[in-house]
């Protein structure tokens, strides 16, 4: 049995499900792979996601621990979201998560112009 926040779980499977439980999550830290990012970067770069859910989504993962927000003392405030260590274990599995997704379309589906626009 495993525990975290007072919730249990039977299989580790389970937790990693209740965390991804939506399609955004992984995609904040799809796009925080390669380095960090600001919101507006984050806005402009994830594909279909409102300002109101990547504010609630960078919440969710900041409260996982899976990313940092870093506020900048400036004047307006800059604020850098980054994988936290937890969140760069994440890496290799999106990695291969990607690739799985390229050959299943290769295989059976087409890629269409829009998906080339929101290409990774």
């Amino acid at each position: 049995m495993y525990k975290i926040n007072d919730k249990d779980y039977e299989c580790p499977v389970d937790i990693t499900l209740d965390i991804f439980n939506d399609k955004w999550k992984l995609s904040v830290i799809w796009h925080l792979m390669d380095n960090p990012k600001r919101f507006k970067e984050l806005d402009e770069t994830i594909c279909g996601i409102t300002k109101k859910t990547l504010t609630v989504k960078l919440k969710e993962l900041e409260e996982k621990k899976l990313i940092i927000r870093e506020v900048f003392p400036e004047v307006p405030p800059k604020v850098v979201y980054s994988l936290s260590p937890t969140g760069e274990r994440l890496k290799e599995a999106l990695d291969c998560m990607y690739k799985w997704g390229v050959s299943y379309v290769e295989e059976h589906g087409e890629v269409t112009e829009k998906t080339k626009e929101c290409e990774y």
